[in-house]
Order: C-alpha cells, then structure tokens, then sequence
C-alpha cells in the first residue's frame, strides 16, 4: 500500500494494472503484477503453438543442411545398427557390371503429365506438370484442372483445345510427387553398378488413353520399338531386359503383339523382333488377369480408403462443398479414361469364381503378423500365417454383393431378379437429375434402373461386364472397342489378330522366343481387395447411387472383411490370383498360349512393414509401389540385367499357394 501511496502523490497517470509491470512491494522486491483485465485466450495458446511448431521445423532444417553428411548416417547407425550395403553396392563388390540395356515401363498413375495446350484457366502453366510433382494445380484450380485432366467422352483422345502429354525421360516417373519414389531407387542401383541413360530407357506414355490410341496420338509404340533397336545396336548387340510395373504390364504385352504384327496396324517387326531384342521381361506387380479395384472404381469411384473417408464424413464429398462436388467430378474425369478397362477382371468365372467357388478357396488371415525376414527358412511359416486352415471360407467369386447377408448366403438361398428384365419390368419413377451440376452416366439411366441393378444382388467376374454396360455405356462402348476380357476358345481365329486383345493373356499368344524370359515379380502377404459389399446411397438425386456399405463388418480380428471390403492375399493392390496365374499355369510350359515355351518364374517377396520411422517406406516392403524399394526384388533386377539367368537366381521363390490356386482353375491349356 505504500507503494500505491507514493504513485499517487507522484501524480502519475499511469496505474500498476500494466500487464507484465514489475512493481516494488513494501519490503523492495519486486514481483510480477498481472492485470485481471486481460486473459490468455484459446486463440493466444494456438499462435504460441503454432510459432512454435515452425521455430523448431526452420531450426531443424538448418541443423540437417549444415551439419556433415556423415552424422544422419551415424545416428542412424547408433538406433538401428550397421546399415546394410545396398543392392547395386553390394553386387558391385561381386563385380557385377554393366551388361544387357534396361528399359522400364511405368504403370498407371506413377507417369508424369504435362500440359502443352490448354484453356484460357490454365494460363501459365505451359509445360508444366498437370500429374505428378508437386499436383500444386490440383490445389490453386481443381475445376480447370480436372477439365484438362479428362479425354473426350466420345473419341478417348484430346478434348478440343487441349493438348497433355507425358513427360520424357527418366524423370517422367523416378519420383511420383517430392520424396515418393517410384523407379529412383532401383534406377539408383543400377547406377551403381555402371549404367546410365545410354543404357538405360524409360517408355513413358499417357496412362490415360487405350493402349492402341498411344500410338494413334502420340506415336509411342514405335517410339519404344525404335529405343529398343537402338539400345541393342548401341550396346553390342546385346539384348534389352524390360521392366514393366503395374499396368505397364499389359501395355508391354500389348506392345509384343504390336511390334510382331504387319503394318498399318501393328510396328511391322515381324514374328522373330522380340527373340532378336528382348532377353527377358521382368514384370513388377502385374494385373495379368485384373484387378477387383478396378471394379469399385469404375462402379463408384471407391476403393477402401476412399469409402472409409465417406462413411467418417458422410454427404460430405457427394455435396456441393466450395463449388465442388468431389466425386462427381472425380467419376466424369476416369471414366474418360480408357485404359482403366484394362484393368477389369479378365477370364470370367472360370478364372475368379463364381457364386458358391473361387480359387482361393478359403479366407486370406488378415490378422496375422508380418515377418521382417524374407529367407528361404521363413517360406513356411509365413505360407501357415497367410492361410490359416481355421479360416472361415469366403464367397470371393461374389465380386459385389448388395448386403452383407448376400455375401454369405448360399446361392440357393438368393432371390434375384435380372437387373435388365427388371429395369423393363419396373415401374419408371420420375428422373429429377436433370438439372445436376456435374453430369455422370448416372444421371441419365433412372431410379428404376438403378433399383433394378440392386435387385439382381450379386455380380461376379462373368456378370460384371453385362453390368459395367448397364451403368456406364459410353465409358464401355468407347472400351469395349480397345480391350476384351474373356477365355479364346480357338487363338488360331483371325479375330485374334486384332488389337482388342493384345493385353488379355487368355486371348493371345507369347512371342515365338524359346530364348526369352518372363518373370512374375509382386509382393505377399497385405491383405488386398477381393470383393465388395454395397448398398444403395441414400443422398440426394445428383449423388452417386452406390456406395461400398463400410459397416459390414466380419466380426473377428482375423475375418477379411472389414469396412465392406473382402480381402485376399496380394501387394495391397493386385491379388496373387491375378499376379502369378500365368507364370504358374497359363504359360508354364509349351501351352497354347506360349507355344514356344519361353521360360517363366514366379519371384514373391513377402512384405514386412519398416521396423522404425528411419527406414522410410521400407527395404522388405511387399507393396505395390513401395516393392520397387525392396532390396531382395532389386537384386534380382541387377542379376538378371547383368547376365544371370532364372535358373541361376534359384528359380521360382514362392510364399503363397499360387500353385494350388492354379491347379483349382479348369483352365484349357
């Protein structure tokens, strides 16, 4: 009090309520005086936080870009142990050197695409990336963006006035975005054992068009054919080993039938062009015979993740949130995109099972633990963590079924009504979708069509195409023109000659190259999408109809269907069924479909995650992307491009039942 005595003689405006004033007490020490006028509030607490958080990233970043390289690896050391030598270090140190030229063949998605040619909203962006990089377009104008992302509706080519195409080079696909690689690691080993871009090629093409429309367009077929030639005649005759991944896959088969066959259609190489330059194709994460995914994606632009996002938020997406209706967009942007038909389940019934059978025979144990060795000891024990034979046995011939209880009943027990005949059959309810914002195939085929695809209850592998063909004519017409998915009865017809169906396995045959290799080359052990349970969306006129129903679930940690979606053994993305088939039967040997005999391997490699953050994504990783980091597939790709032979590699190196499998499918050989 003294002290508020001797301010006020002072006669002093200024009152001790000053937040953060340090007054004397009477006793002359001075302590800190808080007005009770001013609080600390919620939003002071997250400016704190925040200034925080960025304080320490900018020192964090300053420290790891001054300090010397050796210490991240010394630290890493200490928390994890020596570090092992990398593959093409290791190889290197075997004296393993540069031998046959490489070329890789990107897969859906992982290409990068720029734009040459566009509207007046993409001003600016001349030759920049659309896909790939940094998708910083994606954020700053989706609607333009998406517009230039799709193809025509009619043709599958450019739309009017605009002009994107894939980028060049190496760099087309090393990285998908900043950090995530996809061919940079395996490209990075074969570095270190002596290659470079002069023996080294990366086939880049637009993902997005059908196969044929890449050389209609953009000439890249024979692009890749001339880059072969060069590559071999530059090297001493040596011949290419081509690694293909994920869709890249069927392109490169397709381009094996391109390059054999007369001109105007084909490259005009003749019947001996793949014996004469290719030593061996070792294909990454192949979807010989489709993928399940491929399915949902086409049906309602959902995958697993995707509808778990939209049952946590639901009505979200499907709204009008910001002058954007994210999957009404997304629908109208891939189904322009014809090469997603490549993808759909080939071979029917016969090959994926059908109401009361499929291959697999029973459940994939999706609860068992992943093992971080991949030695030949492990072969068993993880085969027994993978199918359990306590497993309750899963209907995966039902690729979508309309109800939990659907999934699991027994056929006999399923009432359905043709979805066609129904659609004639029901009474047609008014259509109100005219006036959407975003236009999809849906909004033109009707409720009473829509109840009728409900109806029919359940759809496998031999149903699926009739249905895609209710839902989505123009995307199926367009398709349908480019791609077949069924079982050749006779490969000697002339109809086989045509282009339509140079990607199927099942109706067409290898090269004649008794020389060649072929390699099936995909990861095991991640639960991957088999089959869907859906129901019908009950949102608004403009929504999507269908969605996956996230809540069927299948009761028990072990049961493979979670969140709607039955799982079976894969890479995340391809089943195994898919992956190995054809390596294990379908051309094994001298069959109708490999007349010459080319040698084919089966190479699994069963994924276990990263043990700690600082391993990344993982060097026994199984993934579909992440598998191109493995060091045990790398290794294989170095041996082989190097000169060794499959035989020398140790032949087929299998953890699932694939073989089992295969011999349960009644296959004409």
């Amino acid at each position: 009090m003294s002290f508020l005595r001797r301010r006020k003689g002072t006669g002093s405006s200024k009152s001790p309520n000053f937040v953060g004033s340090k007054i004397e007490d009477g006793d002359g020490k001075k302590k800190l005086f808080e007005s009770p006028g001013k609080k600390w509030s919620c939003w002071d607490s997250c400016c704190w936080f925040i200034g925080f958080i960025c304080s320490m990233w900018w020192l964090l970043l300053l420290l790891y870009n001054t300090m010397p390289a050796s210490i991240p690896q010394y630290v890493t050391e200490a928390i994890t142990g020596p570090l092992t030598d990398s593959p093409g270090v290791k190889l290197r140190k075997e004296g393993l050197t540069v031998n046959h030229p490489v070329v890789f063949v990107p897969g859906i998605v992982t290409g990068g695409l720029e734009l040459w040619e566009g509207h007046q909203c993409a001003d600016g962006l001349f030759r920049k990336r659309l896909w790939g990089g940094t998708f910083g377009e994606l954020y700053k104008r989706p609607l333009c963006w998406a517009q230039h992302m799709s193809l025509d509706n009619e043709s599958g080519l450019d739309p009017p006035g605009i002009r994107v195409r894939p980028v060049s080079g190496l760099v087309a696909a090393d990285y998908f975005a900043a950090g995530y690689f996809v061919w940079a690691v395996l490209i990075a080993n074969l570095a270190q054992i002596g290659y470079e871009e002069k023996t080294m090629y990366m086939a880049a093409y637009d993902w997005r068009l059908s196969f044929q429309n890449t050389e209609v367009r953009d000439q890249t077929l024979s692009r890749m054919k001339s880059n072969i030639e060069l590559l071999v005649a530059t090297n001493g005759g040596k011949k290419v080993v081509v690694i293909p991944h994920s869709m890249g896959v069927l392109y490169f088969l397709h381009f094996m039938k391109w390059v054999e066959a007369p001109a105007p259609m084909g490259g005009g190489g003749g019947s001996d062009w793949c014996a004469k330059h290719i030593k061996a194709v070792m294909n990454i994460g192949g979807p010989f015979l489709g993928v399940p995914k491929s399915v949902s994606g086409l049906f309602s632009v959902e995958a697993r993740d995707i509808a778990v996002a939209r049952a946590f938020a639901p009505g979200f997406l499907d709204k009008d949130v910001f002058g954007l209706q994210t999957f009404q967009h997304l629908m109208r942007m891939t189904r322009t995109w014809d090469s997603t038909m490549s993808m759909i389940p080939k071979g029917g019934d016969t090959i994926w099972g059908g109401l009361d059978w499929s291959p697999e025979g029973q459940s994939f144990n999706c609860g068992a633990k992943r093992l971080r060795n991949n030695s030949i000891n492990n072969i068993v024990q993880n085969a027994n963590l993978n199918l359990a034979d306590n497993v309750k046995s899963v209907n995966y011939g039902r690729i979508i079924s309309f109800g939990k209880d659907v999934a699991e009943a027994h056929s006999s027990k399923i009432k359905r009504v043709d979805f066609q005949q129904g659609a004639v059959n029901s009474v047609k309810l008014p259509n109100l979708t005219t006036s959407c914002d975003i236009w999809i195939e849906y909004h033109e085929i009707g409720n009473h069509r829509i109840k009728a695809v409900a109806d029919y209850k359940v759809y496998t592998a031999g149903s699926i195409l009739d249905l895609l063909h209710f839902v989505a004519p123009k995307l199926m017409a367009r398709g349908g023109a480019h791609f077949s998915h069924g079982i050749a009865d006779n490969l000697d017809d002339p109809k086989y000659q045509h282009y339509k169906y140079w990607s199927n396995p099942l109706e067409t045959k290898l090269p004649n190259a008794p020389d060649m290799e072929i390699y099936s080359m995909y990861g095991v052990g991640i639960p991957t999408e088999r089959a869907y349970v859906y129901k019908l969306n009950s949102g608004t006129d403009c929504s999507i109809p269908f969605q996956i129903d996230t809540s069927a679930e299948g009761g028990s940690e072990d049961s493979c269907l979670k969140g709607g979606v039955f799982s079976a053994d894969g890479d995340e993305t391809v089943p195994v069924l898919s992956a190995g088939f054809m390596c294990a039967k379908g051309w094994r040997g001298k069959t109708r479909f490999n007349p010459s005999g080319i040698r084919t391997y089966i190479r699994e490699y069963s994924h276990a995650p990263p043990a700690n953050l600082l391993e990344g994504r993982g060097t026994q990783s199984g993934a579909h992307v992440d598998i191109m980091g493995n060091f045990a597939l790398i290794e294989d790709v170095i041996r082989v491009a190097a000169g060794a032979t499959g035989k020398e590699l140790g032949g087929d190196h299998v953890y699932s039942d694939i073989f089992k499998w295969a011999a349960r499918i009644n296959l004409q050989l």
